[in-house]
């Protein structure tokens, strides 16, 4: 049997930073703190990665090109279950890179090309929105007048970029643990696809008050009601 190539250090380092950013957010996990884990010197990992700002900056390019990915299928969206799909995948990737989005005014204040490329990143989202949203609208799955689709692809954008911020605020202890991740996307996914409600066609929306309802026992953040109104 052919052994396994071991991975790389520079992999292991990416690997690990990410979890432990993730874990206990990026301001409170040291260069020094990763090396322990990885059980490997400073020096090892400065050879890699001389400065944390360069770790942050390769796992947010990683984040990056992933996330266009998502964004690219957006125009491809028919209906409400497509919908339903690509607003999922979307907070998958958002929640695997959970760190840039938990500490991101943190991030932006210290890291200039962070701050200048998640303008870019928010722009890219409410594009993918529109795209989205005159796709449905192609396809008659809604009916919204031009001049709504940009604000609406606004909204859509800031639900999604502030989401895993209500999520924690609701529950500071334990929202952003890794078994909590399904009921978070799937709350993301539902308040920011209601923000469509209003404009989708009946069965549409019907369609969507039952995706809903089969999620809803998951869906409720403690303390706050669903917005959904039948």
């Amino acid at each position: 049997m052919v052994k396994k190539a071991p991975r790389r250090t520079a992999e292991r380092i990416l690997e690990t930073a990410l979890v432990l950013f993730n874990r206990f957010g990026e301001p409170n996990v040291s260069t020094t703190l990763i090396s322990s884990e990885l059980g490997i010197s400073p020096g090892n990992l400065y050879y890699h990665y001389p400065a944390k700002d360069v770790l942050i900056n390769t796992l947010f390019d990683a984040y990056e090109s992933a996330l266009n990915t998502v964004l690219d299928a957006a125009g491809e969206v028919a209906d409400v279950e497509d919908a339903w799909f690509f607003l999922h995948t979307l907070f998958e990737l958002i929640w695997k890179y959970q760190f840039l989005y938990r500490d991101l005014n943190d991030l932006l204040s210290k890291n200039r090309r962070l701050e200048t490329h998640f303008q870019t990143v928010l722009q890219r989202k409410v594009a993918a929105f529109c795209a989205l949203l005159e796709s449905l609208q192609s396809h008659q799955a809604l009916h919204m007048d031009r001049r709504e689709i940009e604000t609406t692809a606004t909204n859509m954008s800031l639900v999604v970029t502030y989401w895993l911020s209500y999520e924690y605020v609701c529950n500071p202890r334990q929202s952003l643990e890794p078994d909590n991740a399904q009921n978070a996307l799937l709350r993301g996914a539902h308040n920011a696809l209601n923000l469509l409600s209003p404009y989708l066609e009946a069965g549409q929306r019907d369609h969507l008050l039952t995706l809903v309802d089969a999620y809803q026992p998951h869906t409720a953040v403690p303390g706050a009601p669903l917005n959904v109104h039948k």
